[in-house]
């Protein structure tokens, strides 16, 4: 696997993101991966406390839920990772989730929201490597494999 860690986005892939269309729903592929012990900045209340990763990312679901419904968020697919089938056999995931947003606008207005930006520490504190995929409405593609 990989050692390269997607925490945060890079400044290409979010100004990439935000040239997409924002007037239609999207669906965000979420794959996580913890950190054995969350790792809190120097200074911060929770530097040096005994948090798994996994705790540190409740913390940061718990203070941005309310955030997330706001704008319109809901989680539509949540499921337990049991294996890869095709791609790097030693890649694992400890959360992976959809979440659909009305539009990519409410993703932005969730993301710059001040409260949000304060919040987002728990989820750098806890995750070792991400994927967040932007995905469209299902069957905007047609139908099949082809």
């Amino acid at each position: 696997m990989t050692t390269e860690n997607h925490v945060d986005p890079q400044e290409a892939q979010f100004a990439a993101f935000k040239d997409l269309p924002r007037d239609r729903p999207i669906n965000m592929l979420n794959l996580v991966r913890f950190k054995a012990e969350a790792e809190y900045p120097e200074g911060h209340e929770l530097h040096g406390k005994d948090l798994t990763g996994a705790e540190a990312y409740t913390t940061y679901g718990q203070a941005t839920g309310p955030i997330f419904a706001r704008v319109g968020g809901e989680i539509i697919w949540r499921g337990d990772f049991e294996g890869v089938v095709i791609g790097p056999s030693d890649e694992r995931w400890d959360a992976v989730f959809i979440a659909r947003y009305p539009d990519a606008s409410c993703f932005m207005e969730m993301v710059t929201d001040p409260e949000y930006r304060k919040a987002v520490v728990h989820r750098q504190a806890a995750v070792q490597t991400s994927r967040l995929i932007r995905c469209g409405e299902p069957g905007s593609s047609g139908s099949g494999f082809g």
